[in-house]
């Protein structure tokens, strides 16, 4: 299994200032690949399995003998979400988490302009950077196919080239800053009532015309650095660890080479993940010390 993980945190940190940097031990000059083979070679197996999976609700491990950096998760996508407890969602009480709250993304796929979306981008994923965050969760790009969906209003709506328009700007916006984007859910989340346990079987035709082409071109177009599996099944397997889903379609089809991460506590078969194409764990409860 590669470790995109590692491959995400250290591409996070060349996109830094040399000023913001940590002091790392690894040789920075080299090519991205290369620093990834050599950590790899340096790392033992614990510090790697560590980088796969949550320390606490949003973070998972870093390797600090080797200068790579924890890897910090937020809520989008249309406002840096408050500081939460270690491993609770409880809100931790800050008073220096404040953030602005952007219209939804339905709102902002309704101006039918790229240029708003880019600017919206850029301006989240400032907010981003400055709260220390590496990956903004979103955006949400899943087709509403009910009015019941609660998450309809922070999805690009229900037009899927309207969707594969707005989605790449956005993209491209977020991550001039450093900060991935994690776009959202792939595939199939499209209702939120037994979300964990539906089980969405359809045509290939309406999955390639209607349900994939925002997520496509957020990989082929805005290049995204991350995706987020789904909780739903599809055709009986979870979207986290769905073959067809993350190996066939978005790593084979599609050449993403971006890091998998699973929405929070969506993997139900460990092997499966390993094999089928995630690579970040997270949602885990854990108090990260034990």
């Amino acid at each position: 299994m590669k470790l995109k993980a590692m491959l995400l945190g250290l591409s996070i940190m060349a996109a830094l200032p040399a000023s913001a940097q940590k002091p790392v031990y690894l040789d920075t000059n080299k090519p991205i690949e290369e620093r990834v083979k050599d950590a790899l070679n340096r790392m033992t197996l614990e510090e790697k399995v560590k980088m796969l999976h949550a320390q606490s609700k949003f973070s998972s491990a870093g390797v600090p003998r080797l200068g790579i950096p924890e890897v910090w998760a937020t809520d989008g996508p249309h406002g840096i979400r408050p500081e939460v407890l270690w491993d609770e969602w409880d809100q931790a009480g800050w008073t220096n988490d404040s953030c602005i709250a952007y219209p939804a993304l339905t709102c902002l796929s309704a101006t039918w302009n790229p240029e708003m979306s880019h600017l919206y981008g850029k301006s989240i994923g400032e907010e981003a950077r400055y709260r220390k965050k590496d990956i903004l969760l979103g955006p949400g790009v899943n087709i509403y196919r009910t009015p019941l969906n609660g998450r309809n209003f922070e999805y690009m709506g229900e037009d899927p080239y309207l969707s594969a328009t707005m989605v790449v700007p956005y993209i491209k916006g977020v991550q001039e800053n450093g900060v991935a984007a994690c776009v959202k859910h792939y595939a199939l989340n499209n209702q939120e009532f037994n979300r964990h346990t539906t089980n969405v079987h359809l045509s290939d035709r309406a999955l390639y015309e209607i349900y994939l082409p925002a997520f496509k071109a957020a990989v082929q177009e805005g290049g995204t650095w991350s995706i987020m599996g789904s909780y739903n099944l599809y055709q009986g397997q979870h979207g986290c660890h769905n073959k067809r889903l993350l190996k066939d379609i978005l790593r084979d089809e599609w050449g993403f080479d971006g890091v998998v991460v699973s929405d929070w506590g969506g993997v139900h078969n460990t092997e499966q993940a390993i094999y089928n194409g995630l690579d970040l764990e997270f949602g885990s409860w854990t108090n990260g010390l034990s």
